[in-house]
């Protein structure tokens, strides 16, 4: 193969051979092989260049849930999927357009997901028959006709890798690996992405290691220069830029995203940040993130275990710095206590849940929303805590600052949940004004000196003397002269924060904090509906939260699309709700409550509100498809009394 690579037609109108790419406004392509194949780094490369191109994007990463299954098994396949459109999308796609599959499994894996007259590219060199065994074949599919629906392109992807790349001088065991940065280079043909973001990124990543560097390179243009010359596509495609606000742009997972909230929350207070953490998965990348911000005031402590994680950052809290704790189901169990003694406290402190397939270990790698019922009452006694949850990889750096606010103002511990389809997913982020941020530094209000006068006409210090719209009480950095008060977790009486036994005092004390949480309700937005007939006027009203927003959203779309009525919900704040949300609930004939838990929202808000609500559960470690959601509506829908229409048949820009 030749080393110069062929512009993408977002720079030159025509290919050298004459033919202009065939415009698509949308494709859905999953990298899929072995977990030691680099299918997440290509799938992130592909994002990286079309996110410079200018198009809408969505992806799912799928991580395998064994860190060293068999290689060449089922149980080893890594996966990645990405979206790209020219208009606005929610969701990374039902059904993948097109599969690159590396290796039989990768193939037996991911092609039940792939609808008639989808793209199969093969890398033909893998369908040994060794490999067809591993991979649970009685006998070759691209022979038994099981694959005639699809169209199959055979690419000897490995040999023409190692072909490729001899000028780099790299061994046989290390010039395979590279085969990742074929397909790359041949599905950035078919689809008319920019090369030179991805050939600029491997010169910087690879700086250190020429012969890795040159031999990804080499790769690349082969990839790129097969799909160029081999004559056995029918056309490459292009997928034009997306209409997207004006601003500056750039490509964000949430995880990536909660870490850089936590540093514009801490910036927003004028306070220093401190990260107690304890790596696990999904959660790792947020304290990987923050470690790189010392310079805005980060502290970052990689704790021994999750206990220490947070009762560090509890002890931040109380030095006087806003205090964080990043986690998974798991960790959130251990770290029960210190959130309960942080309630007794009454300290603002963080704890981020990047929830995971549970219970116990679970499924580490993939998602759920089943944490819920455990952030609201996981803790023993009273421990009212706020719950919050963002909907977007970009609607996590929003909710955090969110959290922060809540935690300052109120002194409490705010647990927020995401989960790992948002933290590893990635989408356009438009950065934001600095300006357009909230001042959070009129929500610290740290005691300076002593509050309360005595009879006599002293002046002392009340760790508990309240302030009156919030009831919170001062926040006392230790060494500060005059503020001298009893810290732990044994009841304080209400004001002078003395040990107290006294039931009554308890009662009190008890009743204040709930108050306190439950009194956030009236400082948060009240629920806004997107139901264009006006609350009430749909026929249903389906209600989420978290990561379903993008599926749902795009359901809801669908649907209206078929001309029917229905609304849509999504809460932000799960503790307190919004103030108005019983209002809106009553205000819909029937209620649907989609979830990737056994029905925890829906448990909740038939207890809050005695509104008969329906659940649309999914636990198998998977988001939902937007056509999930859609049958799913339509089914409520049709249970009304009215026909099912053709919202089904809606496809399109709906996802």
């Amino acid at each position: 193969m030749a080393d110069s690579v062929v512009s993408s037609s977002a720079h030159s109108p025509s290919r050298p051979n004459g033919h202009r790419p065939q415009p698509v406004d949308r494709v859905v392509i999953r990298f899929a092989g072995d977990s030691g194949d680099g299918m997440q780094l290509a799938g992130d490369r592909f994002t990286a260049s079309s996110a410079i191109f200018g198009n809408d994007i969505a992806t799912f990463p799928d991580f395998p849930a064994e860190i060293r299954a068999p290689a060449g098994t089922v149980a080893g396949v890594s996966a990645f999927q990405i979206h790209i459109s020219d208009h606005d999308i929610l969701t990374p796609g039902d059904h993948p357009n097109v599969l690159v599959a590396m290796n039989p499994a990768a193939l037996k894996a991911h092609v039940p997901d792939l609808e008639p007259g989808a793209a199969i590219l093969l890398n033909s060199d893998a369908f040994d028959e060794r490999s067809l065994q591993k991979a649970g074949y009685v006998a070759d599919p691209r022979t038994d006709h099981s694959l005639d629906s699809f169209k199959v392109y055979e690419v000897p992807m490995t040999s023409l890798t190692m072909e490729a790349v001899k000028p780099s001088g790299t061994k046989a065991r290390d010039a395979e690996r590279s085969k990742n940065f074929f397909a790359l280079g041949l599905v950035s043909w078919m689809y008319s992405r920019p090369p030179e973001p991805t050939l600029e990124w491997v010169a910087k990543r690879f700086a250190g290691n020429d012969m890795v560097r040159q031999a990804n390179t080499l790769a690349f243009k082969a990839g790129w220069n097969f799909g160029e010359t081999a004559e056995i596509f029918e056309s490459a495609y292009e997928v034009k830029p997306a209409h997207l606000p004006a601003g500056t742009y750039t490509n964000i997972s949430g995880n990536t995203a909660l870490a850089w909230g936590v540093v514009a929350a801490g910036q927003l207070a004028k306070l220093p940040v401190f990260l107690g953490s304890y790596p696990i998965t999904p959660a790792s990348d947020v304290l990987h993130e923050l470690s790189k911000h010392k310079n805005f005031g980060v502290r970052t402590l990689q704790a021994e275990d999750e206990i220490a994680g947070v009762g560090s950052a509890l002890g931040a809290s109380y030095a006087g710095a806003l205090g964080v704790t990043t986690t998974s189901g798991p960790g959130l169990d251990l770290k029960a206590e210190t959130i309960g003694l942080a309630v007794s406290l009454e300290l603002p402190l963080l704890v981020i849940d990047i929830q995971r397939g549970g219970p116990s270990t679970g499924l580490p790698t993939k998602t759920e929303q089943a944490d819920l019922l455990q952030a609201m009452y996981g803790r023993h006694g009273e421990a009212p805590v706020p719950v919050l949850a963002p909907s977007t990889p970009g609607d996590c750096f929003y909710t955090v600052i969110e959290a922060a606010r809540i935690a300052l103002k109120y002194r409490t511990p705010v647990i927020l949940l995401s989960d790992g389809y948002l933290a590893n997913g990635a989408e356009p982020w438009r950065i934001p004004e600095v300006s357009d941020l909230p001042d959070l530094s009129a929500d610290v209000r740290q005691a300076s000196s002593p509050n309360k006068v005595l009879p006599d006409g002293s002046e002392v210090f009340w760790p508990y003397l309240r302030d009156t719209e919030t009831l919170a009480r001062p926040w006392a950095v230790p060494g500060t002269p005059g503020l001298m008060h009893r810290i732990g977790g044994l009841e304080k009486a209400d004001g002078s924060g003395n040990v107290s036994y006294d039931p009554a005092n308890h009662d009190l004390m008890v009743r204040l904090r709930a108050q306190k949480v439950a009194g956030i309700a009236r400082d948060i937005p009240p629920a806004e509906v997107d139901d264009p007939d006006g609350v009430g006027g749909a026929d249903l009203l389906v209600l989420a939260w978290g990561s379903t927003y993008g599926a749902v959203q795009a359901a809801v779309r669908a649907v209206r699309a078929g001309g029917r009525r229905v609304a849509h919900l999504h809460l932000r704040h799960l503790n307190p709700f919004p103030a108005n949300l019983g209002d809106v609930l009553r205000a819909y004939r029937k209620v649907l409550v989609p979830e990737v838990n056994l029905g925890q929202l829906r448990r909740l808000v038939r207890a809050e509100y005695l509104v008969d609500a329906e659940g649309l559960n999914k636990v198998s470690g998977q988001p939902f498809r937007r056509e999930e959601v859609q049958k799913a509506i339509l089914a409520s829908l049709g249970s009304l009394g009215h026909a099912n229409g053709n919202g089904a048949s809606q496809q399109g820009r709906a996802g």
